[in-house]
């Protein structure tokens, strides 16, 4: 009798097809539909506090109509730049710095990076917000040193403090694809190029710097994306001069009561997404072997 294995073999395809089906599933109704549902109520438009479901591409033509509404994408776009440049800039020298330890120091001091991570975000931007104020710990300790005669009011309530206190947070996100990637860098690589005689300054440039580019592009993308969408930390630390398009959205579902317009506003927002994931692959992108 063959029918024996049949039940066992139904059960293992109904086993893979659930598991298929979740893992299909889940990223179809937490993100394409949540997508195509921006998209179709982008289409619509309000009339007074009723929306009205009849297709049009208002909102994209006020969008690029208004002299509001682009120059603040290009100005946020800039200023979410701005931070990933910055948290490379510092994350790179302390995954570097965490890569280079041995044993189980290093995992620890990884670990006190990842620490913020868990914390609120709204108790960090509170606490650098305490520390950029007129009368927070910064402008204290240059009073008491003497370098300043008044408290600088150009660190908060403007977009340099929206751009400092977004670096700040995100510095952990741009830390670890960094480290991930130097970790995986094979050790007789290193050695190989110090017994061909290379410093350790060319071994970085040649050898290590390399290596650790997708890893670098994917903490720059990280930052990116997290930063060009923020609109918590422009409403705490950003006042009326650090406004920025996050703000702007967060209106239109809000205060305006403008779902549609905030939708359309979200589909540029989706756009600008895509383009910095797609630059960052394309460049992270290992080149082709030559033939």
């Amino acid at each position: 009798m063959t029918s024996g294995p049949r039940p066992a073999l139904r059960g293992e395809r109904l086993l893979r097809a659930s598991l298929a089906a979740l893992a299909y599933g889940l990223p179809l109704i937490f993100i394409v539909l949540p997508v195509i549902s921006f998209l179709t109520y982008s289409l619509f438009r309000v009339d007074g506090a009723t929306i009205i479901y009849q297709p049009t591409l208002t909102n994209y033509v006020r969008f690029f109509a208004d002299e509001i509404y682009l120059p603040m994408f290009l100005r946020t776009a800039v200023l979410a730049f701005e931070v990933a440049l910055l948290s490379i800039a510092f994350g790179y020298p302390v995954a570097y710095l965490l890569a280079s330890l041995r044993g189980r120091v290093k995992y620890i001091a990884t670990l006190l990076f990842v620490v913020p991570l868990l914390m609120s975000y709204i108790i960090k931007i509170y606490a650098i917000r305490s520390i950029l104020g007129s009368r927070g710990f910064l402008n204290r300790i240059l009073l008491a040193l003497g370098l300043i005669d008044q408290p600088l009011t150009v660190l908060v309530f403007n977009l340099n403090a929206v751009l400092i206190t977004l670096a700040v947070i995100l510095l952990p996100f741009a830390i670890l694809p960094i480290f991930i990637a130097l970790e995986r860098i094979p050790r007789n690589l290193l050695d190989a190029s110090a017994d061909l005689g290379a410093t350790s300054g060319q071994t970085f440039r040649r050898v290590v710097l390399p290596l650790s580019l997708q890893g670098t592009l994917v903490g720059a993308s990280f930052t990116f994306v997290l930063a060009i969408g923020d609109f918590v930390t422009p409403q705490m630390v950003g006042g009326p001069q650090g406004f920025t398009f996050g703000r702007i959205i967060y209106s239109q579902f809000g205060m305006a009561f403008n779902w549609p317009f905030g939708a359309a506003l979200s589909v540029f927002l989706l756009l600008a997404v895509l383009a910095a994931m797609a630059l960052a692959a394309r460049i992270g992108r290992p080149p082709a072997p030559a033939r």
